[in-house]
């Protein structure tokens, strides 16, 4: 451990030598204490006189509670409360959902959010029906052993196709269909037309699967409430701890906003799943006001599946209609999206209306329309995961592509590159309603088949042929809407020693926020990493933010900073030009400091810090100090993209399928650094690929019991799954922001998942397969090339 630390010391100080502005490949400053175990999460941190609560959650998909029988529990050691539904009273609010849809029938659309404790019936297995609260963990897990709990089983309903059909049983008596609401984009009477003319019409059915974040950190927090204040605090891992105080405050307890604070340290990992209306904080404040005492509630893993809201889930009857010559005239969707039981906000239709009409992709299509249907089952509510819908819909487009070009003789790289958008016809807007600004989608998708060396690829076929391997190669053209209109804070405080302290509205889960915004600070104000304080996750301390979610954080959270340091310089201006006995429009400032222009006379930014908080050094006219606020809000989404390009390797003995190479070219806009941009790439491809190859959420039919709940049966990724990831960016700025920055949080993602899955059916094309659905494990791939043969 010791030694550990003196190389990860060394390492800061070769790191802080390197300069800290956009563009740089600097490490990251917070792996210095990630990596000597000073990493600070919510299981780390302990309130005096804490208890602890656990969660009896439901056993059945589908039940009836007839009694629940608390004598026993309630009389073990060191238990100090057992609370259920009843107990609640109408203490509690719940969220609710703001869309105006509707059902086929043209009655208003079905949700129902959860009350926070199960109410009569449970509606999936993890519902949350009762807490004990105990003076350890154990003694509260002890007691809910003993909790009788009389339950009456009904049928229940878990598949998403299996969710219409008219005999499934219903999830809420009150919606017998199961369906939550249609809606629909784009322009269906054109697209009709479009199909009506064409030559050529392909259809396919392609199904996403369910999946989980699975984020190193499990969900956590702790309650507690401040009788003389009057005041809730609540410590979470959360992406959004504006929005999380919002909810709580407005619709959970009813209370104004300054009566509620949310705190969030090091979070481990989010990915979308870690959203502001967990029930489990609310209830935790609740028991916290009520006995008088701060409530602690760590999920752990084997309660990850149970809990959590899940991802993806979704069905697509997609079809692409095409001239002779291989022009696309129009695209036509059914996306069926399961939505779990519960509905509590809008953020659990996230994925289907957010990200959907990038459906169109990159090409230029004349037409097209979505229909959507929202299912109701019995399983956990659905929430964004990393692309929250754009892998889903760049899925089904660049799959359809390639079984077009399979089915009609085309080949996939030609047909792709006739129906490109090009860069002389931007800005463009799709028939599916985005506005793309800037792109050269034919440059980015030439960079990737060159570094792959696609046109060799037929000898490399041949050289795993010769040694009982088939070997696929698949490509998908990603695009994304991220950094979407909605703004953030950012905060520049110095001090008279010329350091400053910068507080952000945003969340960092890991993403390496700290050094990406030091490096906005190194190139606007000259400053040093050793020369920033970096907060966030504090209501109380940043006055306002909306979060980290949607690629958003280096385009608006990056730009409010920048406005922030361009309004220090312009104070910094005044004083400079004060202390220099010059006007101020003869300042100029670079690199740190101010100067008289044509001249050698200046002074550095911190001893203009210095004289803002010395009396007679500065203007009258100016106020001391030198603090300043910025606030970005773009005027509409920027839209980064990319080309992934995939090889696999398949062993017919086995069905064993391996990412022999994976090759990505992407325009992300500015790269403030690339090092971190490649690792966040990484990562998202390791999420995609993942679920394409291993991940799955899987509910029994008959019983809906969660088959997947623990890492015995839900198979996560390992190193050696993969291969080296080849990264080569081609940067063509947005105009949308400051920065010129569009996002790269979330592009791995949403090509990988096509990427892939296009490789893996390339290599099987040859022995007949023609279908095939993730996840691609030996046994399914066996099968499937078994079934082939006949």
């Amino acid at each position: 451990m010791v030694a550990g630390a003196i190389i990860q010391q060394d390492l800061f100080r070769m790191n802080t030598s390197t300069p800290f502005a956009i563009g740089e490949s600097t490490m990251r400053v917070e792996d210095q204490r990630f990596l000597t175990g000073r990493g600070r999460y919510i299981g780390d941190v302990n309130l005096p006189s804490q208890a602890y609560v656990h969660f009896v959650r439901s056993p059945h998909a589908h039940a009836a509670i007839r009694s629940i029988d608390r004598r026993a529990a309630e009389g073990k050691p060191g238990v100090l409360a057992i609370f259920t539904i009843d107990d609640l009273g109408a203490d509690l609010g719940t969220t609710s959902v703001t869309f105006k849809r509707s059902r086929p029938d043209g009655s208003p659309m079905f949700w129902r959010a959860h009350p926070g404790l199960a109410r009569g019936f449970v509606r999936h297995v993890g519902e949350p029906v009762a807490m004990v609260i105990a003076e350890s963990i154990a003694q509260a897990k002890d007691a809910a052993d003993v909790l009788d709990i009389d339950y009456d089983s009904l049928p229940s309903v878990t598949d998403t196709q299996g969710a219409l059909d008219p005999k499934a049983p219903c999830v809420w008596a009150d919606c017998p269909d199961n369906i939550s609401h249609v809606f629909g984009i784009g322009d269906q009477a054109t697209t009709n037309a479009a199909f009506a003319k064409a030559k050529h019409v392909v259809k396919r059915r392609y199904v996403v699967t369910r999946v989980h974040s699975q984020y190193m950190e499990p969900r956590a927090a702790i309650g507690a409430y401040d009788s003389f204040d009057e005041r809730f605090t609540l410590h979470a891992d959360l992406q959004t701890l504006y929005r999380a105080r919002e909810l709580l405050a407005k619709d959970v307890f009813k209370i104004p906003e300054n009566r509620v604070r949310v705190i969030a340290y090091d979070v481990g990992g989010a990915f979308g799943g870690k959203g502001p209306q967990a029930v489990e904080h609310r209830l935790l404040l609740w028991v916290a006001r009520r006995l008088g005492r701060p409530m602690k509630w760590q999920g752990d893993r084997s309660e990850t599946l149970l809990s959590d809201e899940h991802a993806r889930d979704n069905i697509h009857e997609v079809e692409l209609a095409l001239d002779a010559d291989g022009k696309f005239l129009g695209l036509r969707s059914h996306w069926i999206a399961n939505v779990g039981a519960y509905v509590n906000s809008d953020r659990n239709f996230q994925a289907t209306f957010q990200n959907s009409p990038g459906m169109v992709g990159v090409y230029d299509f004349p037409a097209a329309h979505v229909r959507f249907t929202c299912v109701m089952s019995n399983t956990g509510s659905l929430a964004p995961y990393r692309g929250a819908g754009r892998p889903e819909a760049t899925y089904a487009t660049e799959r359809l592509i390639d079984d077009a070009a399979r089915e009609l003789g085309f080949d996939p790289i030609a047909l792709r590159r006739k129906n490109l958008i090009r860069p002389e016809q931007m800005p463009r807007k799709t028939p599916l309603g985005y506005l793309y600004d800037c792109g050269e989608f034919e440059k980015c998708m030439d960079m990737a088949l060159d570094l792959a060396d696609w046109n060799g690829f037929a000898k490399r076929r041949t050289d795993s042929s010769a040694k009982g391997l088939l070997r696929g190669i698949g490509i998908a053209n990603p695009i994304e809407r991220a950094a979407a209109p909605g703004f953030e804070y950012a905060e520049l405080r110095f001090e008279s020693n010329g350091k400053a302290t910068v507080l952000m509205g945003s969340k960092n889960q890991g993403q390496g926020h700290e050094t990406t915004f030091m490096q906005v600070l190194g190139s606007k104000l000259g400053l040093a990493p050793e020369d920033i304080h970096y907060v966030d996750g504090d209501t109380d301390r940043v006055a306002f933010g909306v979060g980290t979610f949607g690629s958003r954080t280096a385009a608006t959270g990056g730009s409010a900073l920048a406005i922030a340091a361009g309004k220090v310089v312009e104070k910094g201006k005044l004083i400079a030009a004060h202390l220099l006995e010059a006007a101020s429009a003869d300042i100029s400032f670079a690199n740190g400091r101010f100067v008289v222009e044509g001249t050698d006379r200046g002074v550095s930014l911190k001893e203009v810090a210095a004289a803002a908080f010395t009396p007679g050094k500065i203007p009258m006219s100016i106020e001391p100090g030198l603090f300043e606020s910025g606030i970005f809000a773009p005027e509409d989404n920027t839209y980064p993209y990319g080309t992934h390009v995939c090889e696999v390797e398949i062993d017919p003995e086995t069905g064993v399928v391996r990412i022999v190479r994976y090759v990505v070219s992407d325009d992300v806009g500015t790269v403030i650094n690339p090092l971190l941009v490649k690792g966040q790439i990484h990562g998202g491809v390791g999420q995609g690929a993942g679920q394409v190859l291993l991940e799955r959420i899987v509910y029994d039919k008959e019983s809906g019991q969660l088959m997947t709940a623990t890492f015995m049966d839900y198979a996560m990724p390992r190193a050696d799954d993969f291969c080296e990831i080849e990264i080569k960016s081609l940067s063509v700025p947005t105009a949308r922001n400051p920065l010129g920055v569009k996002g790269a949080g979330e592009a791995g993602a949403v090509g990988a998942l096509p990427a892939l899955m296009n490789a893996i059916i390339d290599a099987l094309a040859p022995l007949g397969v023609k279908e095939f659905e993730m996840p691609a494990t030996p046994d399914r791939v066996w099968r499937a090339m078994r079934a082939a043969r006949g």
